[in-house]
């Protein structure tokens, strides 16, 4: 009887424990299922696929349609497997893959091998191309950790990649997006960048260097390890001969053979206006953000408002134009008895001889010792527990290093910027001499003292205020009271004539003593409020009685499109960089135009026109008349402030606005002659 209970409760126990298991089993297998749902789930599907294989950078244009620059993560240009050396892909595929043609994405023999391997302690790659390429298309999504999740999900993508693409595409697109270090990706990028020559002429040597980085690229860099990514590549060329791509006896001969590379490290393509650009950038990226676009993949086309034909002049102006400015300011500083010349061409026959701010230099040694101080290196040096002597004669001991921030202190700059004054947009933008050595935007960053080119917004609040052209006024001293027992005492080139001059005279001859008087007259607050309601509207202006001088700094653009209000009879129209922005089919998206405000009556607008006309028919700014020829319809102002220090000249035309500025980054170096170092002499050719 005891036997025959002890039978049944086991039989219980067992039936417990069976279906105990079958639902630790099937949970289990819930459990799996749901895993590789989720896998399946979170793995990139063929919609993904399709949107990575027509992703297309977006696209800046000029006006007229000249492309000018186009967003890219990474320096790569797409080329077509035909446009790809054979002995590329051959590389490739003896490398990474040789049964690259048998598998649909997965290799499970090299698979298990791989597996195999991990587990007896060593360490092999079982990935194949395709599912190189997976990883390559989606980082994010499938990671780079070593889990068994992020494996299955690169091998789902690589099934999904081999169903979706045949063979040649998935060679064409992994070779278009395989990373070569220093920001360059895809195959095209790389020959360019570390042969000079395309990757269609690349040869067998040279596409098993390449290859032969992908197995890690930071390790087999051949420009820092050249001896490692010599031994990765005759390990490529041996593969190479073990698929019969190559002979033995090449193989032999090639392996003997140095790198020979060309390296050149690649920059960013910015087009004819690259400060401009910049700009635009900037912008587009906050309002795709905005509006839910990627700028990098979406293929936008953003039509800017420059002009293509406009740019090309002004750029080759600025650069024709501060070249030979830099030669007068090179040969007036390099002795003490300066010479004197009104020719440009006099300090272009002078300048191969002379040696550039010698003078200068020996003249200024406080100043040579303070700009050494200023830099990085005496900084970390002083950081690092050095003297201030002990940090500052090593740096100017080293001539190379001396001669290169001194070359970088006298270098001459310019900027120039025109604007349509009846729509607002920007026709042309040069920022800076030469964007490769000087990116600082010399248009829309940099604040400098407009000297007299502020002027014409104290006698556009004269004649607001109801002040006639033909006030008079008298050239004489004039003394301002500024609190705190201070007084200001503005002055001129040629002292006081005593005699009697027209507020009109006082704009055309840019006298300060007048200015001086017109702005007591108005008030400053008038002058200021003007100002930034004409579009001087960035800048912090300082109400102080020199203002009306020019002293407040200020950006030319800001200073452009305070002029081409006056020229547009005193509406302001804020200056408008972008038109319009469409998908890569063609639908707009998105069209700009002007934002309007009265700033200044057209009256008043007209008289301050008129008074402006006289500046360049018998005022400052003559020689855009006599030296370039002018006969249209124009009127304009110039501007120098103390010591030479900066340049202006801003020209107006009822169709365009255009304005330069001219001087050096650093304001404590100037041009040495008072006519080379005047506006009316200098930013005026730019601008001519």
């Amino acid at each position: 009887m005891l036997h025959l209970s002890l039978s049944v409760a086991t039989r219980a126990l067992l039936r417990r424990l069976a279906w105990g298991a079958l639902i630790a089993l099937v949970g289990v297998a819930l459990l799996l299922a749901l895993w590789l749902r989720s896998l399946l789930a979170s793995a990139p599907d063929a919609r993904d696929l399709r949107d990575v294989q027509a992703a297309r950078p977006s696209l800046l244009l000029s006006a007229d349609g000249v492309p000018l620059s186009s967003f890219r993560r990474a320096q790569q240009e797409r080329v077509p497997l035909a446009r790809i050396s054979p002995y590329v892909t051959q590389a490739l595929i003896a490398t990474e893959d040789r049964r690259f043609y048998e598998h649909h994405g997965v290799d499970a023999r090299r698979t298990v091998a791989a597996l195999f391997r991990t587990a007896t302690g060593e360490t092999q790659g079982g990935s194949t191309i395709t599912q190189q390429l997976a990883r390559n298309l989606f980082p994010d999504e499938i990671g780079r950790s070593r889990t068994i999740s992020r494996k299955l999900k690169e091998m789902i993508t690589a099934l999904r990649i081999e169903r979706a693409f045949s063979k040649p595409q998935i060679l064409e697109t992994y070779l278009n997006t395989a990373p070569f270090l220093y920001n360059v990706v895809g195959i095209e990028m790389a020959a360019r960048t570390y042969y000079d020559k395309p990757a269609a002429e690349l040869n067998a040597l040279e596409s098993a260097t390449l290859i032969g980085m992908l197995k890690g690229t930071a390790y087999y860099n051949p420009i820092v390890h050249p001896e490692r990514a010599q031994q990765r590549r005759n390990v490529v060329l041996a593969q190479m001969v073990k698929q019969h791509w190559l002979a033995e006896a090449q193989r032999a001969a090639l392996s003997t053979q140095p790198l020979k590379l060309r390296f050149s490290r690649p920059t960013e393509a910015l087009g004819s206006a690259p400060h401009f650009s910049a700009l635009a950038r900037k912008w587009l990226i906050d309002w795709a953000d905005e509006h839910d676009y990627n700028v990098y993949s979406d293929g936008l086309v953003v039509q800017t408002t420059l002009d293509s034909r406009l740019q090309e002049a002004a750029t080759q102006a600025v650069a024709r134009q501060a070249q030979a400015l830099q030669q007068v300011a090179d040969v007036e500083w390099s002795k003490p008895a300066a010479p004197s010349a009104r020719s440009l061409d006099a300090y272009a026959a002078l300048h191969a001889k002379a040696d550039p701010f010698g003078y200068f230099w020996s003249s200024h040694r406080d100043l040579v010792a303070d700009f050494i101080r200023e830099t990085p290196e005496y900084k970390r040096a002083r950081d690092a527990g050095a003297a201030d002597a002990a940090a500052l004669h090593p740096l100017a001991a080293d001539s190379a290093w001396m001669a290169r921030l001194k070359r970088e202190k006298t270098r001459l700059e310019a900027g120039f910027v025109a604007i349509e004054p009846a729509s607002g947009e920007v026709k042309a933008w040069v920022g800076s001499r030469d964007f490769d050595i000087d990116q600082y935007d010399h248009v829309a960053q940099a604040e400098r003292q407009p000297g007299s080119t502020f002027k014409p917004f104290v006698y556009g609040a004269a004649l607001e205020a109801g002040l006639t052209p033909e006030r008079a006024y008298v050239d004489e001293a004039v003394e301002v009271a500024l609190g705190g027992g201070k007084v200001w005492r503005p002055t001129d080139v040629a002292a006081p004539s005593g005699r009697t001059m027209t507020l009109r005279d006082g704009l055309v001859y840019s006298k300060n003593s007048i200015t001086a008087q017109v702005m007591q007259d108005v008030g400053v607050g008038r002058i200021v409020a003007l100002a930034q309601a004409m579009g001087v509207d960035q800048s912090k202006l300082d109400p102080v009685p020199s203002l009306a001088l020019g002293t407040s700094p200020v950006t030319l653009l800001e200073m452009v499109s305070g002029y081409a209000t006056i020229a547009q009879l005193g509406e302001h129209r804020k200056p408008l960089f972008i038109k319009r922005i469409s998908d890569r089919h063609g639908n707009v998206l998105a069209e700009f135009g002007a934002q309007m405000r009265p700033a200044l009556s057209s009256d008043s607008a007209i008289e301050l026109v008129d008074m402006m006309r006289g500046v360049v028919t018998q005022g400052t700014g003559t020689q855009v008349k006599t030296r370039f020829g002018l006969v249209a319809d124009i009127a304009g102002k110039t501007g120098t402030t103390q010591n030479n220090t900066d340049g202006w000249f801003i020209l107006m035309h009822p169709s365009l606005v255009a304005g330069a500025w001219v001087g050096f980054n650093d304001s404590r170096v100037t041009m040495r002659s008072d006519y080379w170092g005047q506006g009316g002499h200098n930013a005026i050719l730019v601008v001519g």
